[in-house]
């Protein structure tokens, strides 16, 4: 079996990811967000979609058996396997903006939108190319009035999302530095890739 590769926190990594190849994304602690892009590898401007993915899924709850698509209406990834249930494909990475704006009071972090911008740079990809990310364990509840909420997410240690790649891809993932979206601590986000 290939060898889980952690993502320390607050930080991110980059990958290619082969059609038919499969990626675990693991929270190893719990309660722990990982931002998900994928680009299409043979070209960039192919982009993962939340508005195509959950025009075509119909819900906001996107799990096992759910489809990730592209802004081009192409199936990236597959959902095959999700001990959660439960995440986001509605807010945009966070950003050193996002800090100035929920937590003024902290120490300014380049967030999941800094650490993806650096992880992506090497394969073409450039800060204006970054779209609304997957966000694996996010817990982003919707109240009756609309009213969205950051609240801790429902992931234990050791669950996981499994996609297939149904294209080949660059991939950008990493292990969230939100506060509130992490439950007010920073943890490791741990991944595997088996092969087709």
């Amino acid at each position: 079996m290939p060898a889980m590769i952690e993502i320390p926190p607050r930080s991110g990594t980059a990958f290619r990811l082969s059609a038919g190849e499969t990626l675990t994304v693991i929270d190893p602690r719990g309660q722990q967000v990982a931002d998900l892009l994928a680009f299409n590898a043979d070209d960039l401007r192919e982009v993962i979609s939340s508005g195509r993915t959950l025009d075509y899924a119909e819900t906001i709850r996107l799990t096992t058996g759910h489809k990730l698509y592209s802004n081009r209406s192409r199936v990236m990834l597959e959902i095959v396997d999700d001990t959660v249930g439960l995440h986001d494909f509605l807010l945009t990475p966070c950003s050193h903006e996002t800090f100035d704006h929920f937590y003024p009071e902290m120490p300014r972090h380049r967030g999941c939108f800094g650490n993806l911008a650096a992880a992506l740079a090497p394969y073409g990809v450039e800060p204006d190319m970054i779209p609304v990310a997957f966000n694996c364990f996010m817990n982003v509840p919707i109240s009756a009035d609309g009213r969205l909420q950051v609240l801790p997410p429902v992931s234990k240690p050791g669950d996981h999302v499994r996609f297939v790649a149904r294209m080949n891809l660059i991939v950008g993932l990493t292990a969230c530095s939100a506060p509130a979206s992490n439950g007010g601590t920073f943890k490791p986000i741990a991944y595997r890739i088996d092969a087709a």
